[in-house]
C-alpha cells in the first residue's frame, strides 16, 4: 500500500535510517508502512565482571568508573522507534525498558 502524503524521497531517506540501524546490530520488532514507522531493538553487550574487578585492583580503583560506565550504559537492551511525523521530518526516539 502506497501513503500519498509522503514524498518519495523522504521515504528513502526513512528506509536509509532503518538499514543503518539494522547493520549496527538492531533487529526490527515491529513495523507498519501505512504510517510509517518501525520499532528496533539491540541486546545489550555481556560485560565480564570477572575481569574488570581484576583490571580496578589492578589499577588501585581508576577502572572503577569506566567499569560502572560498561556494567550502567552499555549492558542495557536499547529500543528505538523510528517514524516520519505529519511535516514529514524523521525522527528517532527511545523506548523505554521496564
Amino acid at each position: 500500500m502506497e501513503n500519498y502524503f509522503i514524498k518519495p524521497d523522504k521515504l528513502n531517506l526513512f528506509t536509509k535510517v532503518i538499514a543503518n540501524k539494522i547493520q549496527n546490530g538492531f533487529v526490527v520488532i515491529e513495523r507498519d508502512e501505512k504510517t510509517p514507522f518501525t520499532v528496533l531493538y539491540k541486546e545489550g553487550k555481556k560485560i565480564d565482571h570477572g575481569l574488570n574487578f581484576l583490571i580496578c585492583c589492578a589499577t588501585l580503583g581508576m577502572w572503577s568508573l569506566p567499569w560502572l560506565y560498561l556494567a550502567r550504559v552499555r549492558a542495557k537492551d536499547k529500543k528505538v522507534l523510528i517514524a516520519i511525523d505529519e511535516e514529514g521530518v524523521i525522527f528517532e526516539q527511545k523506548c523505554y525498558l521496564g
